[in-house]
């Protein structure tokens, strides 16, 4: 059990080292954002697993929080794009 509980650790972080990445690289502001939402599921599953694993249900606020600035953050960046494309016409 302790072996997989690693694999599953080193696994969560090398994805968040390669989102990381594709966070700082880019290329463009789309990529940007759909990178951090896939670091913030990235996390929020990191929190689920430590919930599971440890019998815990005290991150839940945090999963919560997490999944709310995701929405509401992918919401802005949509808009913004949008705005952006509207007035390069």
């Amino acid at each position: 059990m302790n072996v997989l509980i690693v694999v599953i650790y080193v696994v969560f972080a090398i994805a968040g080292l390669l989102t990381l990445w594709r966070v700082i690289v880019g290329p463009s502001i789309l990529d940007r954002a759909v990178a951090s939402d896939v670091l913030l599921t990235l996390v929020m599953c990191a929190l689920g697993a430590d919930m599971v694993i440890n019998h815990h249900t005290r991150s839940l606020p945090a999963l919560l929080i997490i999944a709310a600035v995701g929405v509401f953050g992918s919401i802005a960046v949509a808009r913004f794009v949008a705005r952006r494309n509207n007035t390069d016409r």
